[in-house]
C-alpha cells in the first residue's frame, strides 16, 4: 500500500510539473530565439512532418494547409480538386458523426432501438445501403458542375455560397470559419472512418 501511494504521488507530481514553467535551467535569450525562428522560417521542411521536405504546391494559401502530404498527391493532382474532395468527404463525415451521436439519444418511432454499430448492419440488410448510394450519386451529379467551376477558377473549392445565417460577414471571419471547417472535417473523417 505504501509503495502504491508513493507511485501515485510521484505520477501526480510528474504530470503536474509538465504544465509548470521551467525554472532552474537557463532560459534562451531573445536573440537566440529570434535566430532560431528565422532559421525555421527559411527552411524547406514541412511544419507538419519536420523530417520531410515541404511539398512545393502546399504553400499555406489554403485554409488548414500545414504542409502535410507525405505521399506527394499534391505534386500529381490539382490541389483545388483535392481540396474539393476533402471538403465534400469531410462534410459527409461530420453529418455521419452527428447521426452516430444523435441515434444514441433519439430513435424514430418506426425504427427499432439499437446500438449505432448494430444499426448499420440492420439497415444495410433492409436496403438502407442502396438508398445511401443513390442519394450520394445524386449529390455527385451536381458536384461535377461545381468541380468544373473550381478548376476553371470561377469559385473556390468547396464554396457553394451557402450562408443563410450570414455568419461570415467579413474576410477575417470567413477565413476563421474555413480553417475551423477543415479541421472539424479532418477530425470527423478520422472519427467515423
Amino acid at each position: 500500500p505504501e509503495m502504491i501511494r508513493l507511485a501515485l504521488l510521484s505520477a501526480i507530481v510528474a504530470s503536474a510539473s509538465a504544465f509548470a514553467p521551467m525554472s532552474g535551467l537557463p532560459s534562451m535569450t531573445r536573440s537566440a530565439k529570434s535566430a532560431m525562428s528565422v532559421k525555421m522560417q527559411g527552411s524547406d521542411m514541412s511544419s507538419a512532418v519536420p523530417f520531410l521536405k515541404r511539398p512545393v504546391n502546399l504553400d499555406g494559401a489554403l485554409a488548414g494547409d500545414v504542409g502535410f502530404d507525405p505521399l506527394g498527391f499534391s505534386d500529381v493532382f490539382d490541389l483545388r480538386v483535392l481540396r474539393e474532395a476533402e471538403l465534400k468527404h469531410g462534410r459527409f463525415a461530420m453529418l455521419a458523426v452527428l447521426g452516430f451521436i444523435v441515434q444514441e439519444f433519439y430513435t424514430f418511432p418506426f425504427f427499432p432501438k439499437m446500438a449505432p454499430v448494430d444499426a448499420h448492419d440492420y439497415f444495410v440488410t433492409q436496403g438502407g445501403g442502396s438508398q445511401i448510394i443513390f442519394w450520394i450519386s445524386f449529390v455527385e451529379l451536381f458536384s461535377v458542375v461545381a468541380l468544373f467551376e473550381t478548376i476553371q477558377g470561377k469559385r473556390e473549392a468547396g464554396d457553394y455560397a451557402f450562408d443563410p445565417l450570414n455568419l461570415a460577414t467579413d474576410e477575417v471571419t470567413l477565413a476563421r470559419y474555413r480553417e475551423a471547417e477543415i479541421k472539424h472535417a479532418r477530425l470527423a473523417m478520422i472519427a467515423i472512418g
